[in-house]
């Protein structure tokens, strides 16, 4: 794609590039893995990946770096964090194109994925300015208590493939403010995309003649993601993907007293109440389930219908689905691109197949779709399953576009328990226009979710807030908010301006 090659020449990105840095300086003495575009299955580049030699410079190179970045004041490292921005911004179209040839998903998410790592840079900005404490009273006289926050140090990121570039700079935009330094493994299926990125922050860092190791880049398969979970030099471990990963990521990094930030499944719903709009319901319906062909954490993957608007929402979304077009997701045209790879088809199919198994009934079938403009094979058809919420694979996540239907009856408590039954409590969402559902969906007793959302999908997070999960989600908060202070050591600080020592509680302590 000249597009492509007109950024690879501008990085410097040959046929075997290196995909490990810890700035200007770049390299790679591990295997070598191919980042192949779902696209068109077509060889993108070579990345020549980390060793455990190389990890173990990285460390060493950050912890120095550190050092010294800590030391520069937040608004200092605020303005670092705006000149990537601008970068961002110089660069949106080229990215944008970037995620979408190597990932997959549509040309406008991945130029919207891209706008979103620069909402986050002026997010972090602002924030760079009010990394605020708490002051309180003491109860001893003449004395002052405060809160305040420090940086921990070596930030680790694991990052997925759905989101091969705005997850990460969700967490160090944060933690570049907040005085860390970070060390990325990106997913090996898109490594192309971080050594971009990795290109523009070093640029930045260069310019204001910051020193090596405060973005460092490791590309590699799960063995440095063993690595980064097992190094004590690694306070916190931010981790993006399956539950399974996390449970792994959590047990490790456990077991040596590490903290970590966990952004794992999701098996979102969007409740129907009798007197939603229909038109929005079925748009905020079709863009969370068919986006990014499915492989999105926020996906919708059960729609949950009151029985007596069931036939007409069922009616309208086989209409709808009718006129989604797939293919070559840099067509602007095109509403649904491929799945990442050939082993997501094979999950795709094996999901299908558990889906007869159990006697869901097919509104839309799938299937894999072949021909010239579908050569890599990865392309597949989004489907819609009736089902009864209970059977097992409704219960399971499915990175692919499928939509489960399931009826409900009586009033929303119903609803609200259907949606809360499964492990995963990532996103979800109620279309209605009845006052008194919205807020019992948004009430304690309500979602059990990290995000709840009404009268809109369950995708597209804005960055302003705090972006998790709870349950088999993991926990986690990235972005907005308060998120920053998990990157961030908490400290409890006594002032004592007299010339006496009084004890709290009242104890007495005297010596003669």
């Amino acid at each position: 794609m000249k597009d492509l090659d007109k950024l690879f020449g501008k990085y410097g990105i040959d046929q075997l590039t290196n995909g490990c840095s810890t700035g200007n300086n770049w390299f790679g003495s591990g295997e070598v893995i191919e980042s192949l575009s779902p696209v068109d299955g077509k060889l993108i580049r070579e990345v020549s990946c980390g060793s455990k030699k190389d990890f173990d410079d990285i460390i060493k190179i950050s912890k120095k770096a550190f050092d010294d970045f800590r030391k520069i004041p937040a608004p200092k490292r605020g303005e670092l964090v705006r000149q990537f921005g601008n970068k961002l911004r110089e660069e949106k179209e080229l990215l944008g194109t970037l995620v979408s040839y190597e990932m997959g998903k549509s040309y406008q998410e991945g130029l919207g994925e891209v706008q979103e790592m620069i909402d986050i840079c002026d997010f972090a900005v602002g924030l760079s300015r009010q990394l605020h404490g708490l002051t309180m009273h003491s109860e001893r006289p003449t004395h002052r208590m405060y809160e305040q926050y420090h940086p921990l140090g070596l930030i680790g990121i694991i990052s997925a493939f759905n989101f091969p570039v705005a997850v990460w700079s969700w967490n160090v935009a944060l933690a570049w403010v907040c005085g860390n330094v970070t060390i990325w493994k990106p997913s090996e299926k898109t490594p192309l995309c971080s050594i971009i990125c990795q290109k523009l922050i070093s640029e930045v860092f260069k310019e204001n003649n910051i020193p090596e190791g405060v973005s460092c880049l490791i590309n590699g398969d799960y063995k440095i993601g063993e690595l980064l979970s097992e190094s004590k030099n690694i306070p916190l471990l931010s981790a993006t993907g399956s539950t399974r990963m996390g449970k792994i990521v959590a047990e490790k990094v456990g077991a040596r007293l590490g903290k970590t930030l966990l952004e794992l499944g999701g098996n979102n719903a969007i409740i129907v109440t009798p007197d939603a709009d229909l038109k929005m319901t079925i748009m905020g319906t079709v863009f969370g389930a068919v986006g990014t062909c499915g492989q999105r954490c926020t996906s919708t993957r059960r729609l949950i219908v009151h029985e007596k608007v069931y036939e007409k929402v069922k009616d309208a979304l086989v209409k709808a689905y009718s006129q989604i077009r797939i293919g070559d997701p840099l067509d602007a045209n095109i509403h649904v691109g491929p799945l990442i790879d050939l082993d997501s088809v094979k999950s795709y199919q094996k999901a299908l197949s558990q889906i007869e198994k159990e006697g869901g009934n097919w509104l839309v079938k799938g299937g894999v779709l072949s021909g010239n403009q579908y050569d890599s094979g990865c392309y597949v058809k989004p489907v819609i399953a009736e089902v009864d919420h209970s059977l097992k694979i409704v219960h399971t996540e499915t990175f692919a576009p499928i939509l489960y239907l399931i009826k409900y009856s009586g009033d929303i408590k119903n609803a609200i328990k259907i949606q809360n039954e499964v492990d995963q409590g990532l996103s979800s969402a109620i279309m209605t226009n009845n006052l008194k559902d919205a807020e019992l969906f948004l009430s304690h007793w309500g979602s059990d979710c990290g995000i709840a959302n009404v009268n809109i999908g369950t995708s597209g997070a804005e960055i302003g807030g705090a972006f998790g999960g709870e349950k088999d989600t993991g926990g986690g908060r990235e972005s907005g908010s308060d998120a920053w202070k998990i990157y961030m050591r908490r400290q409890t600080n006594t002032i004592n301006f007299s010339s006496e020592l009084p004890l709290a509680q009242g104890i007495k302590f005297e010596l003669e």
